[in-house]
């Protein structure tokens, strides 16, 4: 049987050093937010045939501040820029009509995405994510009991912290895209730690005489090897995505720091929780019956 919750402190304080660096680096440097939160110039140019994206790249990096692009349809190139003046986009289309022979019409479209724009995104994202953790409370807490909520909503919040610390200690660009991984990490992580707690619910009844932490660690063990295959099949499949195919890279890789952690924490973060909990419950009890 695997000793995990008498290790707890390990584990926590871990989490805990990387947490810490990332909202130092949050509250010194912020987070590094891309257009769609910031506002900018989204521009999108159709090339009529398949090209060299990386050689492009290199024209667009003279004339546009931090530009995110995407290849769409092998023909389109998309691009993003917090700063791109009409004269900047002027001068960047006129060469790339001269190197790729281009017709005036090959600029498809440009549009301007104003800061009120991604102020209201920034709410909406807050009351997204905010809606889900407390429906994942109630529904933990009714299906289990909310000991088990509690601890499932930090082990999420583990997961969103350490997560938003990885963007914020390497400065990657946070997008709407990081929105929907986030939501779609909180849904993972959830999913794995009641995998667990459903075991501990069944195992309390075959060990009535355990401890908490002997049960946690006895529902540890054997949920292991499934927790561990099913993440690692995840994530190559997300991996191979990230590689493959870069139009989407912005979402697959929030999603690949959050599915690692969410598998993590509902090992090492939830359980310990829960077993904090109840024997904190479990004293405070006794305390009560001596005074009584």
């Amino acid at each position: 049987m695997l000793k995990v919750v008498e290790k707890s402190k390990w584990w926590i304080s871990a989490s805990l050093i990387i947490i810490v660096i990332g909202l130092g680096f949050m509250f010194t440097k912020g987070l590094n937010f891309g257009i769609d939160f910031k506002g900018g110039t989204q521009v999108v140019i159709d090339f009529g045939k398949d090209f060299n994206k990386a050689e492009v790249d290199e024209i667009i990096a003279n004339y546009a501040v931090e530009p995110v692009t995407n290849k769409l349809e092998n023909t389109q190139l998309e691009i993003k820029s917090k700063d791109l003046s009409s004269s900047k986009l002027n001068e960047l289309f006129t060469q790339l009509k001269e190197k790729y022979s281009l017709e005036d019409s090959a600029l498809v479209s440009q549009d301007e995405i104003g800061s009120s724009i991604g102020n209201e995104l920034t709410k909406s994202s807050i009351i997204a994510l905010a809606i889900a953790v407390v429906a994942m409370l109630i529904y933990v807490a009714v299906r289990f009991e909310f000991a088990f909520g509690i601890a499932s909503i930090i082990a999420l919040a583990h997961d969103i912290l350490i997560t938003l610390s990885i963007f914020a200690i390497f400065q990657i660009t946070v997008n709407t895209p990081f929105i929907a991984a986030i939501l779609t990490i909180v849904g993972y992580s959830i999913n794995d730690t009641i995998v667990i707690f459903d075991r501990i619910r069944e195992n309390r009844k075959k060990m009535r005489s355990a401890s908490y932490v002997e049960v946690a660690d006895t529902s540890i063990t054997q949920t292991m090897s499934r927790s561990i295959n099913t993440t690692i099949t995840t994530l190559i499949t997300i991996v191979a995505v990230y590689v493959f195919v870069p139009t989407i890279r912005d979402f697959a890789f929030p999603l690949i720091v959050g599915i690692a952690c969410g598998a993590y924490s509902s090992i090492f973060i939830a359980s310990p929780v829960w077993c904090f909990i109840k024997n904190r419950k479990a004293k405070n009890k006794r305390k009560e019956e001596k005074k009584a």
